[in-house]
C-alpha cells in the first residue's frame, strides 16, 4: 500500500471562505507555529514507526493533545490519500516525559476498499504511554443533517486567552510563566473567559473560538493533527466550573484519561472555529466531556468526547 505524503493536496473546495486575519501575525508567532507544525510532523524511523519530540506547554509532563496529535499523523502517514481520517479513539497510561522523544509504531489493522484501521503506540521508557486506533474512510454522499450552531459574538471582539493569562503571569504558577511568555502559536478567545486565580462557580458549559494563529500549509491532515492537538486545551475545564475549581489551583490533580473525535467535514484550522464543550456529569474523580466544533458558516465539522481525572485535595 502507498503511503499517505505529507505534501500540500488541499483542494480548491478546502480553500478558507474568508481571508485568515491573522496573516499579518508578528514572526515569532508565525515561527512559534512553524515550530507546532514541524513538531507534529515526525521522523520515520523504520516501515510504521515514527519519531516525535516534546513542546514543554508548562504542562507537568507531556501535553495530552501533542501526543494525540502526532500519533494521528503517524497513523495517517500509513494509508493512502483517498481515505482520511474520520474517527479515533485513545487512551491516556502513563504521564510522559518531556525530556525524552516519543516513538510512536503503527500496526496496520485493516485495510478496506471503504474503511482502513490502524492502532497507534506511543512508548517512553520501553513503556506504552498511550495507544490509540483510528479509522480512516474514503469519502462517499449519502443523506445529511445536523445540530444548528450556537449563538456567539464574533472572534474579533474577544480577548485573546493567551494574552490576558500572561498579564497575570507573575500571580501563576512557576512551571507555567516561561510558557506565557513565548509566542502562542494558537488563538483562544473565551465567550465568557474565568478568572484562572479566583475562579467563580460556573454551569459545565462554555464557548470559545480558536484557530491558528498564521496561514497553515495547505495539507488537509495538518489541519486535523492541528485541531486534534487543540482540542485537548480547555475541554476538562468545563467539568470543573461548577466546583470552582481550575489547573493551576495548588492540589488539583487532572489528568486526561481518554480522548475520541470524529471529523465529519472538511475544514481548515487557520480559520475560525468554535469550540462548544459540556460536562453532562463529573462522579467518581472522573469528569466527561463533549465538544462539538463549528466552522464559521455554521457547519459542524467535528465532534470530541473527553474523560479525564480530577482530584481535590
Amino acid at each position: 500500500m502507498a503511503a499517505r505524503h505529507n505534501g500540500d493536496t488541499m483542494s480548491q473546495n478546502h480553500q478558507p471562505q474568508a481571508q485568515h486575519a491573522a496573516q499579518a501575525a508578528p514572526d515569532n508567532t508565525r515561527q512559534a507555529l512553524s515550530d507546532l507544525v514541524e513538531l507534529l510532523g515526525l521522523e520515520a524511523l523504520e516501515e510504521d514507526q515514527f519519531r516525535g519530540r516534546n513542546l514543554d506547554i508548562g504542562s507537568p509532563a507531556v501535553f495530552g493533545g501533542q501526543v494525540l496529535g502526532q500519533s494521528l499523523m503517524a497513523a495517517a502517514l500509513t494509508v493512502t490519500e483517498a481515505q482520511t481520517i474520520h474517527s479515533l479513539h485513545g487512551y491516556f497510561l502513563r504521564a510522559g516525559d518531556k525530556s525524552e522523544p516519543i516513538v510512536y509504531e503503527v500496526d496496520r489493522v485493516r485495510d478496506g476498499a471503504s474503511f482502513t484501521l490502524r492502532r497507534v503506540a506511543a512508548i517512553q521508557h520501553g513503556r506504552e504511554i498511550f495507544q490509540m486506533s483510528a479509522s480512516f474512510h474514503r469519502p462517499e454522499d449519502g443523506p445529511s443533517h445536523q445540530d444548528e450552531m450556537p449563538a456567539a459574538p464574533p472572534p474579533e471582539s474577544l480577548v485573546n486567552e493567551h494574552l490576558r493569562q500572561r498579564a497575570i503571569s507573575d500571580q501563576m504558577p512557576e512551571r507555567m510563566r516561561g510558557f506565557l511568555h513565548q509566542a502562542h502559536p494558537l488563538d483562544f478567545r473565551s465567550v465568557d473567559p474565568l478568572d484562572p486565580l479566583m475562579p467563580d462557580a460556573r454551569p459545565p458549559h462554555a464557548l470559545h473560538w480558536m484557530r491558528a494563529a498564521d496561514k497553515l500549509p495547505d495539507d488537509p491532515l495538518v489541519h486535523q493533527a492541528m485541531l486534534a492537538y487543540a482540542s485537548d486545551f480547555s475541554l476538562m475545564r468545563v467539568a470543573m466550573q461548577p466546583h470552582r475549581l481550575n489547573f493551576v489551583q495548588p492540589g488539583v490533580h487532572c489528568a486526561s484519561l481518554d480522548h475520541a473525535m470524529w471529523f465529519h467535514r472538511d475544514f481548515r484550522f487557520d480559520d475560525w472555529l468554535l469550540y462548544q464543550s459540556d460536562s453532562p456529569l463529573m462522579t467518581g474523580g472522573r469528569g466527561f466531556c463533549r465538544g462539538s466544533l463549528w466552522s464559521r458558516d455554521g457547519q459542524l465539522v467535528a465532534s470530541v468526547a473527553q474523560e479525564g481525572l480530577i482530584r481535590a485535595r
